[in-house]
């Protein structure tokens, strides 16, 4: 395939990202519970960090595109994400976990809004979720790496688990690294002026009908797609080992990377609605298997399918929303949607640690697989307005 330099050099970027912080997040749960919280915190401290992470998505997307700046933004986002690995290494009180992971998600916020918009700008006409996919598939590779990694690290050093936090900072930093190659962007038209937290929001008064309805839809998802710290504890719950429960992840962020092209592709060729409604129901059918599922071979299959499920999803609902905004919003209407997101992950995961911790995981997962075909159908039926930027 033949993509710009732009498009490759956010790619490597996001692989080298994605290996520094999925070498931490498979054994997260582990560590968190092995340094003393519960699950409930677990959940709160989660979807914490989640809430910042979309927040900040909102308010710097709005901020890129308000500046018409893109580049530093993505500089400084990947730069923020690289040191805080080391941070939550170095302490273990509650605060300062609290703090190292927030900075890590703050960065998330600085450099998605603007990442993706030089990624919507630069991918050739008609092959935009494909764009989106092929970013995917390398910012999944990644998630390979680091967690073979630690795979690798772990067996020699069993439970050792903070000496990561500090290797993690390797490719973190080299992401930072190819950063300084990528092209400065010609600035889009704005006014380079602050705004609010609040202004940032606002977005969603003048958006248009389809961007604000295919929200509505993404967000009721939001309500129900928890943490997926929580799958890897229901591993380790069922009395598997931290090997077992690392390398199953290995095996997700595989099929994941492996289906992301793929399904890009297909989207532009079927329509985006038809793989993510697929992709939503491959979702339900995970959800119900970790209500009921306590072995291997089980939560194999089950990762496999939440692999295709996330390939289904991930780039193309990014790909979708950038069709229905113009070029030069882009950034904002990714950022806003994400900024409500983080306030729905935020009540997701703390109220399915809340139903885990009371009710058992059963109806933790079954409830958010059942709503999860609800949320599919509506997808299927959703119908826009023919306009096409």
């Amino acid at each position: 395939m033949k993509y710009s330099k732009t498009i490759w050099l956010l790619s490597l970027v996001s692989l080298f990202t994605d290996m520094a912080s999925e070498m931490l997040y498979p054994i997260m749960p582990i560590y968190l519970k092995h340094i003393g919280f519960t699950l409930i915190g677990i959940g709160l401290l989660e979807g914490f960090a989640e809430a910042v992470a979309g927040l900040s998505k909102s308010y710097f997307g709005g901020l890129s595109d308000r500046s018409g700046k893109r580049l530093p933004f993505v500089q400084w986002g990947y730069f923020l994400s690289a040191i805080s690995k080391p941070l939550m290494g170095l302490f273990t009180f509650t605060p300062w976990v609290f703090g190292s992971r927030t900075i890590d998600r703050i960065g998330k916020g600085i450099r998605t809004g603007a990442r993706d918009a030089m990624l919507n700008a630069a991918a050739p006409t008609g092959q935009n979720a494909a764009v989106f996919g092929f970013h995917r598939a390398f910012d999944t590779f990644g998630a390979v790496i680091g967690p073979a990694f630690a795979l690798l690290y772990l067996y020699f050093y069993p439970e050792n688990y903070k000496w990561l936090f500090f290797l993690a900072f390797i490719p973190g930093i080299a992401a930072v690294a190819f950063t300084r190659f990528l092209p400065l962007q010609p600035e889009i038209p704005g006014k380079p002026k602050s705004i609010t937290l609040f202004e940032s929001f606002s977005y969603w008064k003048k958006a248009g009908k389809n961007y604000k309805v295919l929200c509505r839809i993404l967000l009721l998802f939001a309500l129900i797609n928890s943490s997926d710290l929580l799958l890897l504890l229901k591993i380790k719950e069922s009395g598997q080992s931290d090997t077992i429960v690392i390398g199953i992840y290995i095996f997700y962020n595989l099929i994941y990377a492996l289906a992301s092209w793929p399904a890009g592709w297909l989207a532009d060729k079927l329509g985006m609605r038809k793989l993510m409604f697929f992709g939503l129901m491959m979702f339900s059918l995970v959800y119900m298997g970790f209500a009921y599922n306590h072995s291997i071979v089980g939560f194999l299959i089950l990762f496999m399918i939440y692999g295709i499920y996330a390939a289904c999803n991930e780039g193309i609902s990014k790909a979708w929303i950038s069709s229905l905004v113009p070029k030069d919003e882009t950034a904002t209407a990714i950022g806003t949607l994400s900024g409500f997101q983080s306030i729905a992950t935020l009540l997701a995961s703390s109220i399915a640690g809340f139903l885990w911790f009371n009710f058992g995981a059963t109806i933790a997962f079954g409830m958010s697989g059942a709503i999860a075909i609800i949320v599919a159908l509506l997808l299927l039926f959703f119908k826009e307005d023919k306009q096409v930027y």
